[in-house]
């Protein structure tokens, strides 16, 4: 498994109300399995579980779900199909779809998100494998406790105060990232930066000034809400990036990652893929680390190149984000750009950090528009990003850096 959370106890607050679970899934014994283990957990309450989508289409307005985990394949009504019809009797529905890993399923996956899921689950391949699995039991927990947890703040000030994230910080609702509203709410001040949307008295992070040297590679880090974040960033950079190579780290599972490098290469209308072990860095070109290992960069007899490890996880992924930005700092010093966006967790942290003090600069996604702004958040906690900025602000600043305009 690509991602795993350290614990599955982030959530909601002692004394908040549980986050309402619905199961849809074919499967009889997939179904009982996922119920007993979310309803296990005290701050989640399954409301109700179906095994197609008809049936859950129709219960949503009865159950009221926070949170519905949605499997693809299903008989007289699939996940995709449910998707739409979901949403739009609920507008504000936590929907995170659950897939074996084959790549019909993952473009199927990737589709989902661009179509309004907030994530996915990859399921193992058989049932035994689901039920033995530690690492995908944890991961569909700290999702939708962390997705959930988020959508029960849309609810009023009271769910606002009581619900926090694993952070310890309140976020804004969620909602897929193509429908968030585009109006700029960033504010600055004296060398410190505010995550938009934040409230007079708010917390706030110190930033740093942009390095003087012109970036020589970009580096982006990402995870929950991260495939569509990215496409977007890519898309805004596009040509920006062709004296640059791009290395990307997405916490994602082997076969995702592949067709997550097409939809990059797509959008950026650039070369991507999947990176390969000594593959020498090309300016112009997109490197996605791949599912299940570590990219990094090392130099080698004068030019940079890809190094891929069998590692153990780091901060409870594989591929992590320290590691990458860690090896980059390394090569490239003053001359490397960092960009942390939305996802769980707080890797990337250390690895900005290490950006930072090789003189190099970062950019961080600010609360607002994160899915999750547990990544981006732990990287402006640092003090050491030169701006916290908007997802579509992101881009255009991302072309101006590497064209020698920081301002």
């Amino acid at each position: 498994m690509a991602f795993a959370q350290r614990s599955i106890t982030a959530g909601t607050s002692p004394g908040s109300d549980p986050i309402k679970v619905m199961v849809v899934d074919d499967a009889v014994v997939i179904r009982g399995l996922l119920t007993r283990w979310l309803g296990e957990d005290k701050s989640l309450k399954v409301v109700s579980s179906h095994r197609n989508g008809k049936l859950a289409v129709e219960d949503i307005e009865k159950s009221n779900p926070d949170v519905v985990v949605l499997d693809i394949e299903m008989p007289e009504m699939d996940g995709m199909t449910a998707l739409p019809l979901m949403l739009a009797k609920k507008r504000d529905l936590v929907v995170i779809m659950a897939s074996t890993l084959t790549r019909r399923n993952a473009e199927i996956s990737l589709k989902a998100l661009s179509l309004g899921a907030a994530d996915y689950v990859p399921k193992p391949e058989s049932t035994s494998e689901v039920t033995t699995s530690i690492d995908f039991r944890r991961e569909l927990i700290e999702k939708v406790k962390a997705l959930g947890a988020r959508a029960l703040r849309m609810r009023g000030p009271a769910r606002t105060m009581r619900a926090e994230t694993s952070a310890g910080r309140t976020a804004q609702p969620v909602r897929p990232i193509s429908a968030r509203p585009a109006t700029d709410t960033r504010a600055t001040f004296r060398g410190a930066a505010q995550p938009a949307g934040a409230a007079a008295g708010a917390v706030k992070y110190q930033t740093r000034p942009y390095s003087s040297a012109r970036p020589r590679i970009l580096a982006i880090g990402s995870s929950t809400g991260g495939p569509q974040a990215l496409q977007e960033v890519m898309r805004e950079v596009g040509t920006a990036m062709n004296d640059v190579p791009v290395v990307i780290t997405q916490h994602m599972p082997p076969t995702f990652t592949a067709i997550l490098a097409e939809h990059m290469g797509k959008a950026a209308l650039r070369p991507s893929k999947e990176g390969e072990d000594g593959e020498v860095l090309k300016p112009g070109n997109i490197y996605v680390a791949p599912g299940g290992k570590h990219m990094i960069v090392e130099k080698d007899g004068g030019v940079a190149k890809i190094r891929l490890t069998d590692g153990p996880p780091v901060n409870f992924c594989k591929p992590a984000v320290d590691p990458l930005f860690d090896s980059v700092a390394k090569v490239f010093g003053s001359a490397s750009l960092g960009v942390i966006l939305t996802g769980m967790g707080h890797d990337g942290a250390e690895g900005v950090k290490t950006i930072a003090a090789g003189g190099g600069s970062v950019i961080t996604q600010d609360e607002a528009t994160s899915v999750v702004w547990g990544m981006p958040g732990a990287a402006a906690q640092t003090g050491v990003c030169s701006e916290i900025l908007p997802l579509k602000e992101i881009g255009p600043k991302i072309s101006r850096v590497l064209k020698g305009n920081t301002r």
